[in-house]
């Protein structure tokens, strides 16, 4: 796979400042926050094809809070190596958001690689009911990754895969 390559400190200085960002939201708007970015494996987090699939998933977010009549109340967007994300604090009922997060990971032909997560008022985070299949087999995709079944190569094609067919496909 194409792009930058970041290393494991690039990513968990990235994890803390998604994580103070959201603090700061939290304690600001007393809100659920809607945390959108790409679930890419691997030291590639972000090229154009994957910034193509994440415009798609943003517009489809956007979209769905419309429609449910979800105030957006504050955003930050970021496009960097580490890769790239979306925070929303918005008005909304947490459990109906999760179901619309869960709607459009699962509707979209690359919203496989969509990681919408959902975080109550109260910083919690919704878990969606059943698991995430992994992107190679059909096993839970949290037992492959930590057991690492797959490798990265194996990954990043399959990845590729996804945005290949559900990009120009």
């Amino acid at each position: 796979m194409t792009g930058n390559e970041i290393t494991l400190p690039q990513m968990l200085e990235r994890r803390e400042k998604r994580a103070r960002l959201q603090a700061a939201f939290l304690q600001e708007h007393h809100s659920p926050l809607v945390s959108f970015s790409m679930n890419i494996p691997g030291p590639v987090k972000t090229n154009e094809l994957i910034r193509r699939a994440f415009d798609i998933g943003e517009i489809l977010l956007l979209e769905g809070l419309r429609h449910i009549h979800a105030e957006i109340l504050d955003a930050s967007e970021t496009h960097e190596d580490t890769g790239d994300e979306l925070l929303l604090a918005v008005d909304a009922d947490p459990e109906e958001l999760k179901t619309l997060a869960v709607s459009i990971e699962e509707s979209s032909p690359v919203g496989r690689l969509f990681d919408i997560d959902i975080i109550d008022a109260q910083g919690r985070k919704l878990s969606r009911e059943g698991f995430r299949k992994c992107l190679i087999c059909d096993k839970q995709a949290q037992e492959c990754a930590r057991s690492r079944t797959h490798t990265v190569q194996e990954m990043q094609e399959a990845i590729n895969d996804i945005l290949t067919r559900g990009l120009m496909g």
